[in-house]
């Protein structure tokens, strides 16, 4: 059964991302871009720390806002929720700082790891449902990301 959710609805806006995720191609990989500009900001802004802790934050009220939208919608998990991208874009930036090599190389780990799905995020992805599930996976798929990240950046220093 399908239900609906206004997209004025603060779950809505939140959990697509102020709508990127309603993209009709590649939602994940355009809430994925829509998160960088707020990553960067905060990072070059905030430092290390401060993104950790807006991470922490964002994975927090997604839990909370996708769990409004799937119980509304009826869906397990939408392609229009993002926010699990944000929360996993964010961790694969966290030692970019202003380098544009780096963040382009967290955004493209990440994507590769969130359609990639490598174990244990393919298990997480099958096996965990609800928001807690549609988030924890893109947040395994970041960590994976950053430390390709921190592998290139060392390799190439």
């Amino acid at each position: 059964m399908s239900g609906s959710i206004s997209k004025l609805h603060p779950a809505t806006i939140l959990s697509t991302w102020f709508w990127s995720g309603l993209s009709p191609k590649a939602p994940g990989t355009v809430g994925s871009l829509a998160a960088l500009p707020f990553g960067f900001v905060i990072l070059v802004y905030g430092g290390q720390i401060h993104l950790l802790l807006a991470t922490v934050v964002v994975f927090l009220l997604g839990t909370f806002t996708t769990h409004i939208y799937v119980t509304r919608t009826g869906k397990s998990d939408p392609k229009e929720v993002v926010i699990d991208e944000v929360a996993g874009q964010w961790l694969a930036i966290l030692v970019a700082g202003t380098s544009p090599l780096a963040l382009l190389l967290g955004f493209l780990f990440f994507r590769l790891f969130d359609i990639w799905k490598p174990w244990p995020i393919s298990w997480m992805d099958k096996n965990i449902k609800g928001a807690i599930g549609v988030m924890l996976d893109d947040l395994v798929a970041g960590l994976f990301a950053l430390g390709a990240v921190i592998i290139v950046l060392k390799v190439i220093a």
